[in-house]
């Protein structure tokens, strides 16, 4: 299930212009992002692959031609063969970074080319026609509503962070500022890297140093597998306290679906965005009304009542 609201979808020059690519013999889309190195990424490359089969079915004179690159140097390489060799008529895009990734991106836009950009945005504003991501804030926010929900005055959390990134920073920010007032103590955070080995050792550090925790709020499905093995680890998993991860990795969402209570409840952030990003720059070509703008998706917190919604069993997330 994908849910996005848009903002701002007003047409621009290049969405005028799509009368003309619609026209064209076949439509080449790239699609390009990150090799996947960990679970969402590995997720996100199932929905890619699972969009191109279904919008090529379609659409058979649409060709998406999915690439994925280990680095951002050779990312930068792969979007120049999408132009040279595949003179790609649009490009969607998962920045391995964005300070690296904008002039490549730049240059395709330069070719002719339409942009949608997905999750990571550029550094430069405006080179995008199209904008796709979770929402950040909102993840901060509905994980904070339900700490809320289950807390009361004077209890404590602890937070796990992600990368330093500005995306962490709005996920955290709007969580604090959720949480101010409520009388829930934040023990302390530190950042665990969206990584399940770091989330373990920042939480056996945790564990070490505070002996009442109430919940943890772990920010992401891979953080929270490590926590929940330190918490095994270290026996306090039976002691009542709950962790809420985010993302919606499938194997969270089967134990929320099965009423697990140590991790009741998850925050979508959803790796099929790269499919919704996918959908949208084909209707740019199909549709005839405009599709330029940003498309922002929510963050929904996924309980045992709509978990089934949520669950891919054939993904890799």
């Amino acid at each position: 299930m994908k849910t996005f609201t848009k903002i701002g979808a007003l047409a621009t020059a290049a969405t005028i212009a799509l009368s003309g690519w619609a026209a064209a013999e076949t439509i080449k889309i790239g699609v390009s992002y990150p090799t996947p190195t960990h679970a969402w990424a590995a997720g996100m490359n199932w929905h890619a692959e699972k969009a191109e089969e279904r919008l090529e079915a379609l659409y058979p004179d649409v060709d998406l031609i999915l690439v994925n690159s280990p680095d951002p140097s050779a990312q930068a390489s792969a979007l120049e063969d999408l132009v040279s060799v595949h003179q790609i008529d649009a490009l969607v895009v998962l920045p391995f970074e964005s300070e690296p990734l904008t002039d490549p991106v730049l240059n395709v836009k330069k070719s002719g080319a339409l942009i949608t950009v997905v999750d990571r945005g550029l550094s430069q504003p405006g080179i995008e026609d199209i904008y796709v991501a979770g929402n950040n804030p909102e993840l901060g926010r509905v994980s904070a509503e339900y700490m809320k929900t289950r807390l009361k005055d004077g209890d404590n959390i602890v937070v796990l962070r992600g990368i330093p990134t500005l995306i962490d920073n709005e996920r955290f920010d709007a969580f604090m500022a959720e949480i101010e007032g409520s009388g829930i103590n934040v023990l302390d955070h530190k950042h665990a890297n969206w990584n399940r080995d770091d989330g373990f050792e920042v939480m056996q550090d945790f564990l070490s140093r505070f002996p009442d925790i109430d919940a943890v709020w772990a920010q992401d499905d891979d953080i929270a597998i490590g926590v929940v093995a330190a918490l095994k680890q270290a026996g306090r998993d039976g002691d009542g306290m709950f962790v809420v991860g985010g993302a919606g990795m499938k194997e969270t969402i089967k134990g929320i679906m099965d009423g697990n209570e140590l991790v009741p409840v998850d925050v979508l952030y959803p790796p099929a965005m790269i499919a919704t990003a996918m959908d949208v720059t084909v209707s740019a070509f199909k549709s005839n009304g405009p599709v330029a703008g940003r498309y922002i998706l929510g963050a929904t917190l996924i309980t045992p009542e709509n978990a089934a919604s949520f669950y891919f069993p054939d993904s890799p997330f």
